[in-house]
């Protein structure tokens, strides 16, 4: 067997696999087809809610390419991000934990650790190449949680979700290094806002990732982790300038009679479908498309920010709040998963699922177990048409404006939106909209729910409970 090195010897305990396992484990990569098991994409969009998209029952924002991808795939009625907010959802889409055990748990400037283990490092591990483009923002430069640290091989974009507010900026990052953005000249009065502008970031990250697909894999299978910051606001410009939907142009919606901010978020999910129409046409030329599997989705609910309004296009459908709340506007997200020959085509499941559900899923797929202590599952089998049991429980925390808990369990949904005021409860069954407090009626349910809230999550120093 060949000898392993102290970081490896280290990733594949914290894996779950023992040294011998470990090695057979690489052996079966490097021996097996690509096409026993797919590459991966998981592409996410910023801030884009439930209802943004005509599959999901918008009228009046176009988006062809994501309801073709819903036609020929699955479409999700029940998923969850893993927070409100940016970085804690992303942190439970790369490290398989919920919020009350995640390590980033609000938008703080706090980078993962060296001994995090990340879904890029375990499908590394399995034997995948691993690239990430776009919004990181779990760890800046010269920190433990810099992709390149944290198991991706391939990085360009953003590192700050601060700094990806600005979509004409001065540099992004490739793997360590600064890349400066000729045209792109900052402002000299206002912080993150640009005063002459030529790229725009979100074309260079739908450039980045098509010229990853063009690059020759051989026979390893890939990783793509494709983070757009679209149709996030930047909110600096939006407060000094009045529209902070920055985007080059209005495209279909120019002419249309509403104010500049909509015009720009309706150009920019149009861009992003676009974009990602671009994407699959990629996959089908390079013959791709029978052996990858993508994901789409959004790190939360829709923004009422840069001078839009997530009232204007019913952003969140039929759900209650929008980001920053733990009602349904705020952490139900559309998820579409598309692998031509497994998941069924036209299909739609009300299974209920969350972002830390990923990197079990993916190392599933991948042939290689995730260790032990995470709080996702793999949703394999329903990806494939089968049934399979549901979560026990799915648990949400939220650290800005105080502190507030969610759990949902079955139908039921209870929240705690403050220590010091009762549960509310709500029947997701038949009350989408959480318009209906059911805490009195059915006072035994909630008291299950505030119970498990009680032992959801571990202390962390960084996000103490705070009134």
């Amino acid at each position: 067997m060949a000898t392993m090195n102290r970081r490896e010897m280290m990733r594949a305990t914290t894996l779950g696999l023992g040294v011998g396992a470990w090695a057979t484990s690489r052996g079966m990569a490097e021996r097996s087809r690509p096409t026993e098991r797919p590459n991966l994409i998981f592409i996410l969009a910023d801030d884009l809610g439930y209802g943004d998209l005509g599959c999901y029952g918008q009228e009046v924002i176009e988006t062809p390419n994501l309801d073709r991808m819903a036609r020929e795939g699955m479409r999700f009625t029940q998923c969850y991000a893993g927070s409100t907010v940016c970085a804690p959802s992303r942190c439970c889409l790369m490290t398989g934990r919920h919020t009350g055990h995640a390590y980033i748990r609000g938008n703080k400037r706090v980078p993962l650790p060296d001994g995090e283990v990340t879904v890029a490092e375990g499908l590394r591990e399995a034997g995948y190449a691993t690239a990430i483009v776009g919004k990181w923002g779990l760890g800046n430069e010269d920190t433990s949680g810099a992709p390149n640290r944290q198991g991706f091989d391939y990085w360009f974009g953003y590192l700050d979700q601060g700094h990806a507010h600005n979509y004409y900026p001065d540099h992004l990052w490739r793997n360590e290094t600064k890349v400066a953005l000729d045209g792109n000249v900052q402002h000299a009065q206002f912080q993150g806002v640009a005063q002459e502008r030529r790229q725009y970031s979100h074309d260079l990250f739908t450039a980045e990732a098509l010229d990853y697909l063009d690059r020759p894999h051989g026979q390893q299978p890939f990783f793509l982790y494709l983070a757009y910051t679209v149709p996030h606001a930047n909110n600096e410009r939006g407060r000094h300038l009045g529209d902070g939907m920055e985007v080059p142009d209005y495209g279909p919606y120019a002419d249309r009679d509403w104010p500049d901010p909509e015009k720009g978020r309706a150009a920019m999910i149009a861009r992003l479908d676009r974009d990602i129409g671009r994407l699959f046409d990629r996959l089908r030329a390079l013959g791709l498309d029978g052996n990858t599997l993508v994901f789409f989705s959004s790190d939360n609910g829709p923004h009422s920010e840069g001078g839009s309004d997530a009232a204007f296009f019913h952003s969140a459908g039929p759900c209650r709040g929008i980001k920053r709340d733990l009602y349904e506007g705020g952490i139900r997200i559309p998820m579409i998963a598309w692998w031509p020959g497994h998941v069924p085509a036209g299909s739609v499941s009300d299974y209920a699922w969350a972002f830390w559900d990923f990197m079990p899923t993916a190392l599933d797929i991948a042939g290689a177990r995730p260790q032990d202590g995470l709080d996702g599952i793999s949703v394999l089998p329903t990806l494939l048409g089968r049934e399979q049991a549901p979560h026990e429980f799915l648990y949400w925390e939220f650290h800005e404006r105080g502190f507030a808990q969610a759990v949902r369990r079955g139908q039921w949904k209870g929240l705690r939106l403050d220590p010091s005021k009762p549960i509310e409860l709500y029947d997701l069954g038949t009350d989408t909209g959480e318009t209906r407090n059911l805490a009195e009626a059915h006072s035994e349910i909630a008291a299950r729910m505030a119970e498990y809230l009680e032992t959801a999550r571990v202390p962390s120093e960084h996000w103490p409970i705070a009134p």
